[in-house]
């Protein structure tokens, strides 16, 4: 059996992605086994796949180099037999765990001085691998080996028994109407975040037809849901800040229809199947765009975008401002839940 340590990436969309990656690797060898390394919140995500067998808590801080402790932690997983370790992430401190654990092939991109720690070093050519996940699905594949045309979706099973109790948890009310998630957050920034107004706008449209809306977030978004809250009159259930990734995974399985901005929850509203509004202002939905073949994508690609910055540069934000919630609206259509 071929035993593969994936280096996981930190954030959450980057981990959904990832997950086209472990499905081919099990659609090439089937019975590989495959056991990821990430950051410990990354661990509710690999929970809800079923192609990974085993999950490590990477202890490390972010940005910490900690040479020792992924020094030792790699001698311990030295006795784990792995015979091929995939880094995802391109640093030099992601390197040295596989180094350090002896694993035979360590298979990465050519990143950050990684000569002898990567062994299997691979070119990245970005022109080719436009997509962040067609560079972690490359990874999997032998050198030279063409991707598939049709990569692998990510699919979230998601635990609709624990979904149930959840809503007795957050006194959610039971209902047989459709319910609208929005997920009005983007940790990158504000340069990414549809305006809370427009939110609002949409969400007072669907509480008009006798819908529950849900918002979702962490504890960085709750300016922005308590902004939604007061537009609303208080009408939406803001669960920001509120559920761990897990529950709001969950949770979010159980609404029809899901808007949100190009962040990491929008990855996984795309694997848990939901009908999906994605709102793109300076990210390139070429670069990272939701994997599920019926998504709809809102991105005017106007002259000054993609900037990729956190906060729009000319001050005007029109990449968002110009996308209506009257033309979201449209697509406001329920979907069975």
């Amino acid at each position: 059996m071929n035993k593969i340590l994936v280096m996981g990436p930190s954030w959450v969309g980057d981990m959904v992605l990832a997950q086209s990656l472990f499905k081919q690797l099990k659609i090439d060898q089937p019975d590989c086994e495959i056991t990821v390394a990430a950051p410990a919140w990354t661990l509710p995500l690999l929970e809800r796949m079923p192609e990974v067998a085993h999950a490590i808590a990477l202890p490390f801080k972010h940005g910490d180099l900690a040479l020792r402790e992924r020094f030792k932690l790699g001698r311990e997983l030295a006795t784990k037999g792995f015979n091929q370790a995939i880094l995802l992430t391109n640093s030099l401190k992601s390197a040295i765990l596989p180094w350090a654990a002896n694993i035979p092939v360590r298979t990465g991109f050519k990143g950050e001085m990684r000569y002898g720690l990567v062994n299997d070093m691979r070119p990245l050519d970005k022109t080719a691998l436009k997509k962040t996940v067609e560079r972690f699905v490359a990874l999997g594949l032998q050198k030279n080996v063409q991707l598939p045309q049709q990569l692998p979706q990510p699919v979230l099973l998601a635990n609709r028994e624990h979904a149930q109790t959840l809503l007795a948890k957050f006194d959610i009310p039971q209902t047989q109407q459709p319910i609208l998630g929005l997920c009005p957050g983007a940790e990158y920034g504000e340069a990414k975040r549809w305006p809370a107004e427009y939110y609002a706008e949409v969400a007072n449209q669907a509480l008009k037809k006798g819908w529950q809306v849900w918002l979702f977030g962490s504890e960085k978004d709750q300016p922005v849901t308590a902004t939604i809250q007061q537009l609303t009159q208080q009408r939406c259930i803001d669960l920001a800040g509120r559920t761990k990734l897990g529950e709001a995974i969950d949770l979010m399985s159980l609404c029809g229809t899901i808007i949100s901005n190009d962040s990491g929850l929008m990855h996984v509203a795309a694997a848990l199947d939901r009908k999906l509004i994605a709102i793109y202002g300076s990210s390139d939905p070429k670069h990272t765009p939701p994997m599920h073949p019926q998504a709809v994508v809102e991105y005017l690609g106007l002259s000054c975008s993609p900037c990729f910055e956190r906060v729009c540069p000319l001050g005007h934000l029109n990449c968002l401002r110009q996308i209506t919630s009257a033309n979201v609206i449209t697509h406001l259509v329920p979907r069975h839940q």
